[in-house]
């Protein structure tokens, strides 16, 4: 299973506290050595604030060996700092403390205003700003991302967006809601990062290499979200198959991310129409990524091999069954492979063998016979079954015009909402220079 693991390449775009549950994944799997993931475990760990959890896992390496001084050393120095900044930011987090000021924080529109309304009424010094937002990474870096992520979340809303640490602040309250794994948030913040990288390139000063970078980060920190919100299975589709920018850092940096596009259009029925612009994408990068998950939509939709898409499915189920991000997948995935090798089936044939039909679908025929009354009995398939016989037959499945029309409308619709969105932006960019001349 290591040649198909995949985090080694997904560990250089991810934020080393990213990959601890990753790693704590792969423990789980014994798919490496053990001693090996422990090792790699305290290398991260010795570039962060996590002093406690590093001494766990060297007493685990080393259990006859003494703690060394050093660890302790650091751990009081840690705690020293903390209490340091702390007290640097308290007025602010009196202001935090108070409900009834953050609500009328977060109905103020610009900074300037906010600023002054502060600074006025509760002994508030931009200044402070800064110790905030250090003491929002020193806590995330201790791992506790509920309070860093509150610190986080009050900078974001008195910095105005060309500060130099808006982006920073952005990014570590998108890490902390993923590791505190509250999926609402961290799909506002993903969209508020996708929205500042495509609308803002001046703030990288142009340069084609930074954007390119950001969003090849951002389209590996947005699996996490993908597979754990209740949209994120549409929303994945949308974003790394419908918006040119991404799918161009798909295929320039990270090819292997088209595993996770075509798990999430596989396991999503009402996307099928995506299929045909995935497996040219597929095609187009075969040469720099194959697995079994591309190569079962190939040997479908490309080859018509309904033996390799059967090999490739149980394949499937082991990457799958060994994946951190898509593991909890595996049972939609093999239904939905197995709908979509008889689908395709039926449309050359008109009268199928089951047991020829089971072996396809790697099922025996008993199971096939019962699961194909199923896709009859819940009028997702034109078929009778003979059982004399042990047939299906394929009843007339003329194309539907209405039908095609409506796929269309589907991916015109997420197109011109696509176009709408940029124009809008485009728009908000020029209001906000035309204002920001008249400021200055």
């Amino acid at each position: 299973m290591a040649k198909f693991d995949l985090t080694p390449k997904m560990g250089q775009y991810l934020d080393r506290h990213l990959v601890f549950p990753l790693l704590e994944f792969l423990s789980a799997k014994g798919i490496y050595n053990e001693t090996e993931l422990l090792k790699a475990k305290l290398d991260i760990l010795s570039k962060t604030n996590m002093i406690d959890y590093a001494i766990d896992i060297r007493k685990q390496l080393f259990p006859d060996e003494e703690v060394p001084e050093d660890l302790k050393q650091r751990r009081i120095h840690v705690v020293a700092q903390l209490q340091e900044l702390q007290q640097e930011v308290e007025p602010i987090i009196q202001i935090m403390a108070d409900e009834e000021v953050m609500k009328n924080m977060e109905n103020m529109r610009d900074s300037k205003t906010l600023i002054n309304f502060l600074s006025k009424d509760y002994k508030f010094e931009i200044d402070m700003i800064d110790s905030l937002h250090k003491l929002a990474k020193y806590r995330y870096e201790c791992g506790n991302y509920s309070v860093s992520t509150s610190y986080l979340y009050f900078c974001m809303l008195v910095l105005p967006q060309n500060d130099k640490n808006y982006l920073s602040a952005l990014w570590g309250k998108f890490a902390s809601e993923i590791l505190y794994q509250n999926w609402d948030s961290a799909l506002e913040d993903l969209n508020k990062l996708r929205e500042y990288i495509d609308s803002s390139p001046n703030q990288f000063g142009g340069n084609s290499l930074q954007l390119l970078q950001q969003r090849t980060w951002l389209i590996h920190w947005s699996l996490f979200v993908f597979f754990n919100h209740a949209m994120g299975r549409e929303l994945i589709i949308e974003m790394f198959l419908y918006r040119p920018h991404y799918l161009n850092a798909i295929q320039t940096m990270c090819p292997h991310i088209l595993r996770y596009l075509a798990t999430a259009v596989i396991i999503n029925r009402g996307r099928r129409s995506a299929l045909k612009d995935l497996v040219k994408v597929i095609q187009q990068e075969s040469y720099t990524y194959r697995d079994p998950i591309t190569e079962f939509l190939e040997h479908l939709y490309v080859n018509f091999d309904f033996d390799g898409a059967r090999q490739k499915l149980h394949e499937c189920q082991t990457v799958l069954l060994n994946d951190f991000f898509l593991i909890s997948c595996l049972d939609e995935f093999v239904e939905n492979a197995r709908l979509m090798i008889f689908e395709t089936f039926c449309r050359i044939h008109e009268c199928i063998s089951i047991s020829m039909l089971a072996e396809k679908l790697n099922m025996n025929p008993d199971e096939a016979e019962c699961w194909i009354v199923n896709l009859i009995r819940n009028a997702r398939l034109d078929a009778k079954i003979d059982s004399k016989l042990g047939h299906v037959v394929m009843g007339a499945q003329p194309l539907s015009p209405y039908q095609q029309l409506i796929e269309k409308i589907d991916s015109l619709s997420v197109r011109s909402e696509t176009l709408c969105g940029l124009i809008e932006r485009k728009l908000r960019a020029k209001t906000d220079i035309r204002w920001g001349n008249q400021e200055f």
